[in-house]
């Protein structure tokens, strides 16, 4: 289904155009959503009548539950009515089902980053980013190397890793999604391999890194990443280094065994190939020998030289930990009223024998 006939069919639920718009974003992305991303997104007051009754219709109908949070005021939504997944072409959600609090935020995070850009078509299935890809591509614009490179299984790189939507404009412009939610930066290296040849094959796009606040330290981290996974492809001197190197440290060659200009060698390469992207690089190497050092597509390097590709850091303003439900604190406390009722039970008959039950 493409969007606007998503937004028909919630529309026929009797609701507004700009409503299901919004209803549809929170379906594809979180399942969760508050007040205040409607009322960004409808540009309304967070605590106007327009805003609450659009959440009481919601509520009130059986299309999502309210949940208290931690914040006493606060009050998360969870739109799960099947019917409604259904109607999108998506009844089996996972987005419809009961949500861990710990993957509250998380999720309340994702769709913040989408409402930057809602107007977007969204990819949000890995079907869809596949049929995006093959619509995409071109005996003229698949380069030889990186077509051989794709077609031998890659070693621990899947082609779309993660769940991160993508978006597409009107004109063919890609914004390639990621919430960091770690402060180290494997997972995303994974992440800009497993998107390479999508890459390689958009003329435009833009790659936008979403943190939350506590982990904005971390913004220069991810930059270096990017910097190292797209921007500076490997020259063949330094593969070379990386394989002898790769190859002693496999070996677990004693160093005081090598002469030396050998020794000095090991020793330079060691120092020079520290870091994240060699760890990782290590690790594949030690799956498949080949595939690691297959070089940048061209493509992907010229387009950011040349401004068609760009880095967005998004830091969001708001804080989510005040979100998590509070059901779970509920049961928790439950558990505990009940543990101590038992003790208190066992106390009370130790002091009186004749209330033990009868044998």
């Amino acid at each position: 289904m493409t969007t606007p006939e998503r937004v028909r069919a919630i529309a026929d639920y009797g609701f507004t155009e700009r409503q299901a718009r919004f209803l549809v974003l929170v379906m594809r992305h979180s399942g969760l959503c508050v007040k205040r991303q409607y009322a960004a997104f409808a540009g309304i007051a967070p605590g106007g009548e327009k805003c609450n009754g659009f959440f009481e219709k919601l509520v009130r109908r059986g299309y999502a539950i309210s949940s208290d949070c931690i914040h006493n005021r606060a009050r998360l939504y969870h739109v799960h009515h099947k019917p409604l997944y259904h109607a999108i072409g998506e009844p089996e959600s996972c987005y419809r089902r009961r949500v861990p609090a710990r993957r509250a935020a998380e999720r309340l995070m994702r769709l913040d980053a989408v409402l930057k850009s809602p107007n977007l078509d969204w990819l949000t299935t890995r079907s869809e980013k596949v049929a995006h890809l093959a619509a995409q591509s071109s005996p003229q614009i698949i380069e030889p190397r990186a077509e051989a490179t794709i077609a031998k299984a890659p070693d621990i790189v899947s082609e779309f890793p993660g769940t991160f939507p993508i978006g597409v404009d009107a004109m063919g412009h890609l914004a390639l999604v990621y919430l960091v939610t770690l402060p180290w930066t494997e997972d995303f290296r994974l992440f800009l391999l497993g998107h390479m040849r999508l890459l390689s094959m958009t003329p435009e796009w833009t790659l936008r890194l979403v943190f939350p606040q506590a982990l904005q330290r971390v913004v220069p981290d991810y930059q270096q990443a990017v910097r190292e996974e797209l921007e500076s492809p490997l020259l063949a001197t330094t593969i070379n280094d990386l394989r002898w190197y790769f190859f002693h440290r496999r070996r677990g060659t004693d160093l005081g065994s090598m002469s030396g200009p050998l020794h000095g060698r090991f020793t330079q390469c060691a120092k020079a190939f520290a870091g994240p992207r060699f760890a990782l690089l290590y690790r594949r190497w030690l799956r498949d020998e080949d595939v690691p050092f297959t070089p940048l597509s061209s493509r992907v390097t010229e387009a950011f030289a040349s401004s068609r590709a760009s880095l967005e850091c998004i830091v969001l303003p708001h804080t989510y930990e005040h979100l998590s439900p509070l059901v779970n604190h509920r049961r928790r406390q439950r558990r505990h009223d009940t543990a101590d009722a038992k003790e208190g039970a066992r106390a009370l008959r130790s002091l009186n024998p004749s209330l033990n039950p009868a044998p």
